[in-house]
């Protein structure tokens, strides 16, 4: 009997040793590397040279042919009647040599007032050639994948101040798309339906004696159905984006113009949560069912989309601290001369546990008649990063002043 107590109180004292050993405080919680991760993630690039050289701000600027990545609300406020934009940008070249992105945009004024705006988008992200391989390092044959999403949207303007706006967006991720071996037999196209919601407000105000505008904008974006691309896999979320924020712009005089844009950008998904480890470290400990034991966090193998959303501002493993540290910010300048050459900066700024995205961005913008040029720069803070070096290149086209010039150009000239 002594002898049964004794090994009863040193398998107590073991569980006590192994508990102290691997519990973690909650300081300890947020500061360890917990980065977010969705499907589709090519959902969340930005897309266009103007913001991409203002540090990806972008959710309360003037708007363009671009904004409705951004809050297609704001496009309710659009001063021509239609336009487009073609966007593209080599994405990733420290790590490969042809991965691509491209975004097509549109828009077109509707109703007796043009208040009202209809919107359209394609973004398409190539991939390039794949060689896909199995577990044991087997060629399964080449692949070209690819990822697309398709946009439909609408604003219009509730007061001279305030619109909303929406988009429906259609997705197709095809990661193994073109694949000439077996590997796309056993794997079928991620497929997805996700909207957009957002809310745009403006105001002039006085500072001093300079004219200025003050803007706000909101936007909710991805708010969709998980994607999965296997009958038998787990489904993934898609990435919802919450965007706020908030823009000045300053009429220095009457050939200079500076904006000051401020957004604050978090992904309303669940955080992962965070599984007790055995004592050496090595592996997670398991429950009598085999199934991971979670330590601090919430399980998120069936938390639908919406319940996501809501629990995503308070699930994460770290408390407040962490949930804190899954913030963005992105603070943009820009400066306009007579609106026709334009200067940019930005900086953007991620948590070092929850990606560590720091980078600085320059641009320039040029303005004609009839179209506009963009091209923005990105430079990260760390060596070797895969974004460092990312160019991006935007023409914009004024429809409607195309078609003025194209009409003005058939008028009878008069002869002296």
């Amino acid at each position: 009997m002594l002898k049964k107590n004794l090994i009863i109180i040193c398998l107590i004292a073991l569980s006590l040793s192994v508990w102290g050993q691997t519990k973690m405080t909650k300081d300890q919680l947020a500061g360890q590397l917990n980065v977010i991760t969705t499907a589709v993630p090519f959902l969340t690039i930005t897309p266009d040279s103007r913001s991409a050289g203002m540090g990806d701000a972008g959710v309360a600027r003037d708007p363009d042919a671009n904004s409705s990545f951004w809050n297609v609300s704001s496009m309710a406020f659009l001063q021509k009647k239609a336009g487009m934009s073609l966007n593209a940008a080599p994405w990733l070249r420290q790590l490969v040599p042809d991965v691509w992105f491209y975004y097509l945009s549109g828009y077109s004024k509707v109703g007796r007032r043009n208040q009202s705006v209809i919107t359209g988008s394609i973004r398409y992200f190539s991939l390039g050639e794949i060689q896909f391989t199995d577990e044991f390092a087997n060629t399964m044959g080449n692949g070209t994948p690819y990822e697309l999403a398709v946009d439909l949207g609408y604003a219009t303007q509730l007061s001279e101040n305030f619109s909303i706006g929406g988009n429906m967006r259609f997705i197709n991720s095809c990661l193994t798309c073109g694949s000439t071996g077996t590997v796309g037999s056993s794997f079928k196209p991620g497929k997805a339906a996700a909207g957009d919601i957002a809310v745009y407000y403006k105001k002039p105000v006085k500072l001093g004696s300079m004219e200025a505008k003050w803007s706000l904008g909101a936007s909710i974006s991805n708010i969709g159905n998980k994607i999965t691309y296997s009958t038998s896999a787990e489904k993934d979320f898609i990435p919802t984006n919450l965007k706020l924020g908030t823009s000045l712009n300053m009429k220095i005089d009457e050939h200079n113009d500076f904006n000051i844009l401020l957004d604050i950008n978090k992904l309303m998904v669940p955080t992962y949560p965070v599984y007790l480890k055995k004592a050496d470290g090595s592996a997670d400990s398991l429950d009598v069912n085999g199934k991971k034991i979670i330590e601090a966090g919430k399980d998120i193998k069936d938390v639908n989309v919406i319940s996501g959303m809501f629990s995503s501002f308070g699930d994460a493993p770290g408390g407040f601290k962490e949930e804190m540290k899954e913030f963005n910010v992105a603070l943009g300048f820009e400066y306009w001369y007579d609106k026709q050459f334009a200067v940019r900066a930005g900086y953007f700024n991620e948590a070092k546990t929850k990606g560590d995205r720091k980078y600085a961005t320059f641009g320039i913008g040029l303005r004609y008649n009839v179209f506009g040029i963009d091209a923005a720069y990105l430079q990260p803070f760390t060596q070797r990063h895969p974004l460092q070096n990312t160019i991006r290149f935007s023409v914009l086209f004024d429809i409607d002043a195309f078609k003025k010039q194209k009409d003005k150009d058939k008028e009878p000239k008069k002869n002296n």
